[in-house]
C-alpha cells in the first residue's frame, strides 16, 4: 500500500471522510484484486503531486463490509470522492493516470 496514502476502517470513517476540510477520495479495494494492485502506484503518485488539494486514503472491503455497502461499492477498485460530507464523484475500474488527473481536474486545478 502507498505510503502517503493512509488506511482507514468502517470505525473512523466519519471522521475520517466525511468531516474533513478537505476533499478525499477513497480508494476501495481488496489484497486479492489485481486491478487495485495496478491503480496502487498511480494513486501513490498522484497523492505526492496534489495531495495538498485532496487526501487520498485506502480501505480494504474484506475487512470493512459496512462503508462499501453503504456506498453502494459492487466493484473494486472503486474511487470515492468525498467533499464537505457527500459524495461528489465515484471512479470505477482501474484507469491510467491521465484518465484520473482528468476526473479529479476539479478536485487538483489550483
Amino acid at each position: 500500500m502507498a505510503e502517503n496514502m493512509r488506511a482507514i476502517t468502517d470505525a473512523d470513517f466519519d471522521s475520517s471522510v466525511l468531516k474533513n476540510d478537505k476533499p478525499v477520495l477513497v480508494d476501495f479495494w481488496a489484497e486479492w484484486c489485481g486491478p487495485c494492485r495496478q491503480v496502487d502506484p498511480i494513486l501513490a503518485e498522484i497523492a505526492d503531486q496534489h495531495g495538498d488539494k485532496i487526501e487520498f486514503v485506502k480501505m480494504n472491503v474484506d475487512e470493512n463490509p459496512v462503508t462499501p455497502a453503504a456506498y453502494r461499492v459492487v466493484g473494486i477498485p472503486t474511487l470515492n470522492v468525498f467533499h464537505k460530507g457527500e459524495l461528489v464523484k465515484q471512479i470505477v475500474g482501474a484507469k491510467p493516470k491521465a484518465v484520473l488527473l482528468n476526473e479529479l481536474e476539479e478536485f487538483i486545478a489550483s
